[in-house]
């Protein structure tokens, strides 16, 4: 099974995220980091969701130190939703998917059922 995760780092994320047509989720992680592998499924299930509607990324903060500090990753895991090169909505820890509908999903167009 293809996950609709893509992945970005410090070289591609203006291309792949700021200059995206479409709104992009972008989920800040670390392999080390329990609370983020949590979040895993969840974050792969929305991608599925959303395909139609917009994109959902990750971004290993211990390989794009750069990006991860320009905005301000204090924690992880953070998701933050993208869109016309703008953060539109930002949330820290393992969320439910539920809050994550919520805060994010009018974004997106539609919503999921």
């Amino acid at each position: 099974m293809s996950t609709a995760i893509g992945e970005v780092n410090d070289d591609n994320f203006e291309r792949e995220v700021l200059q995206s047509e479409e709104p992009v989720l972008v989920d800040f992680w670390a392999e080390w980091c329990a609370p983020c592998r949590a979040l895993a499924p969840t974050v792969e299930a929305l991608a599925m969701d959303w395909a139609e509607r917009g994109r959902v990324v990750k971004l290993n903060v211990d390989d794009s130190p750069r990006t991860t500090a320009r905005y301000d990753v204090r924690g992880i895991p953070t998701l933050i939703l993208f869109k016309d090169g703008a953060e539109i909505e930002r949330l820290l820890g393992a969320a439910s998917k539920t809050e994550i509908v919520r805060k994010v999903d009018p974004y997106m167009g539609r919503n999921v059922n």
